[in-house]
């Protein structure tokens, strides 16, 4: 990490957020931290995928947690994918998308993961009923089984449902919220399926859980704080990822971010922080603007793959009237995108906004499960210094209740 802004914390202010976090870490109320040690779930994972080799096609059908990590992560690892397999995502309850998902899928080819923690997310829980009725499913016929697996909490309605029909179910920790459990069985297991590297994937989350708990992480706390200390002025946060391949995982980000952190705190204040998702090098042409010349009002985060296993470039090509485009000629595009961040970052700083680096080193499942648990850790050191509650969500629950009741009334 590379900071652009003055991190001039006293040791107490570190020493007692670590205190903070190591504190919840120990408690084990809070069920992420050690999903990457959790060899059963891996297990089960693996003794599961011989039953799932005729699969061509995956449907994850779930909404936020339960399907913005996996999407996440497979659209970083994509370009390493081998496998034949594809992965679509129902999630919205919009009529047209569920057409535009479901169109074209041959059932026999395809198995679809119904995941919801509670057991009865009402947009999931709609279109598992469409499914059902689209391709004619009777779970009393044994054909229909393998088409489908239940992920959720343990004793929830769904898993109850599945139960009654002998249905395989994979089970979420009840200490593990959903914006928080994609290295749960609800990433891991579609992740699997579509023959990604698991393992790898939680390794590299716990490279940096263990050198965090263990030796301490001084610049991760620090930036907590001004994030926290500077929110009041900065109340908007840009994450802006350079490469196209960020783009579910910059939205994974602005729900984690926005979910977590919008509260109100112990002295009943509204607190929070606005989360943006830009793509460089494409939103440098249009928000970059903003950032320079508009309000002071935001920090942002750059991120920088350093290896995109992919050194194609720029042809050694003039094409008249476009010679003043030939200074890039002979470089590699992953030369240029790197480039551009940095001009792009270069300006932002220039400008007096806040900057911090993320070096991301390649694309592999090491790499990306190393950034997952830095966002995840980050928002859980930014709420403790914020003194307010990552995990819940009072603010969503009531929306709930009040679509129920439109329902009902």
């Amino acid at each position: 990490m590379n900071f652009f802004y003055d991190l001039d914390y006293e040791e107490g202010e570190v020493n007692a957020l670590f205190k903070k976090i190591k504190s919840e870490y120990e408690s084990e109320k809070v069920g992420y931290y050690h999903l990457l040690d959790s060899d059963i779930s891996v297990a089960e994972i693996n003794s599961y995928l011989p039953q799932a080799k005729w699969v061509r096609t995956i449907v994850v059908m779930g909404i936020g947690g339960s399907s913005l990590g996996t999407k996440a992560i497979h659209e970083l690892l994509y370009s390493s994918n081998i496998s034949n397999k594809s992965i679509r995502f129902l999630e919205s309850v919009g009529p047209n998308a569920i057409k535009q998902v479901l169109t074209g899928i041959d059932f026999d080819e395809t198995i679809f993961l119904i995941i919801s923690k509670s057991g009865s997310t009402i947009e999931t829980i709609s279109n598992f009923k469409y499914v059902l009725e689209k391709f004619n499913v009777d779970f009393s016929k044994l054909k229909f089984n393998k088409h489908f697996v239940f992920i959720t909490d343990k004793d929830s309605k769904l898993d109850k449902f599945a139960k009654s029909r002998e249905l395989k179910t994979f089970y979420i920790p009840k200490n593990v919220g959903g914006r928080f459990s994609v290295l749960s069985s609800v990433g891991l297991l579609p992740l699997a399926i579509l023959g990604y590297d698991i393992k790898e994937l939680l390794n590299g989350a716990k490279l940096l859980r263990d050198r965090f708990f263990s030796f301490g992480y001084d610049n991760l706390i620090k930036k907590a704080l001004y994030i926290s200390e500077n929110s009041k002025n900065n109340p908007i946060n840009v994450l802006f990822s350079y490469s196209s391949s960020f783009k579910n995982f910059n939205e994974w980000y602005v729900q984690l971010w926005g979910e977590s952190l919008g509260k109100i705190d112990i002295d009943n204040k509204r607190v929070g922080l606005t989360p943006i998702g830009l793509v460089g090098s494409i939103d440098q042409h249009s928000f970059l603007q903003l950032l320079t010349q508009g309000p002071h009002d935001k920090s942002v985060t750059f991120i920088k793959v350093n290896d995109f296993q992919n050194d194609i470039k720029i042809p050694e090509q003039s094409i008249e009237f476009l010679e003043d485009c030939d200074y890039v000629n002979g470089y590699s595009f992953n030369h240029l995108i790197n480039a551009q961040c940095d001009a792009t970052m270069q300006s932002v700083i220039k400008s007096g906004i806040s900057v911090d680096l993320i070096e991301v080193d390649d694309f592999s499942e090491k790499s990306v499960g190393f950034l997952i648990f830095y966002y995840e850790l980050l928002t859980s050191l930014t709420a403790l210094a914020l003194d307010i509650d990552a995990y819940n969500q009072p603010g969503v629950e009531s929306g709930k209740i009040i679509l129920k009741k439109k329902f009902r009334d």
